[in-house]
């Protein structure tokens, strides 16, 4: 038996290699196009992950907003903040002339009245401090959880775009080789 036979075809065949060839050219590989029947329906896989992760996002936000909202209402104020006066009513200013076709317009003449006090809300800086050691700590801590949860939802919402953005790259769970 001749060895290049087998793998080039080249030299005389053995009889029962020939044989075995016949015998299993009917499962040789013939090659024709796909054909995909025009009836299949490919079930559509919806993706609620983006949308999941907006709508996260949208309550993080709203629940810190009112955190912070809630937190802020609760503060004491100043001693110059607490009783803030109202300014006095206008009274109507009477005309004190009467009209006449040489003075078109009536002479106005205010009326005396309460004086009004303007009140300007800018706190003066004072050395102590406005919040107690433990507000201040628990402050800090509410901050840090904040500060954490955005990053969560920044590391989550940058996924989801580079999700969205490369569509074509589907293999998952794949590592290179070499």
């Amino acid at each position: 038996m001749n060895d290049n036979y087998l793998w080039d075809k080249t030299g005389e065949p053995d009889p029962e290699v020939q044989q075995l060839e016949e015998i299993l050219g009917t499962l040789r590989y013939q090659p024709a196009p796909l054909e995909i029947p025009e009836d299949l329906q490919l079930p559509r896989r919806r993706n609620y992950f983006p949308r999941l992760a907006i709508a996260a996002s949208v309550l993080l936000a709203i629940l810190v907003g009112g955190l912070w909202l809630s937190m802020r209402s609760r503060r004491e104020p100043t001693p110059n903040e607490a009783k803030l006066t109202t300014p006095a009513p206008v009274k109507e200013v009477t005309p004190s002339l009467p009209v006449t076709p040489e003075r078109k317009t009536p002479e106005l003449k205010p009326e005396p009245s309460e004086e009004v006090v303007a009140v300007h809300k800018h706190r003066p800086r004072s050395s102590a401090p406005l919040l107690s050691k433990s507000e201040r700590e628990e402050a800090l801590m509410a901050k840090e959880q904040v500060m954490l949860a955005l990053r969560l939802t920044t590391e989550k919402l940058s996924l989801v775009h580079k999700k969205t953005q490369n569509p074509g790259n589907q293999i998952k769970n794949q590592h290179r080789v070499g």
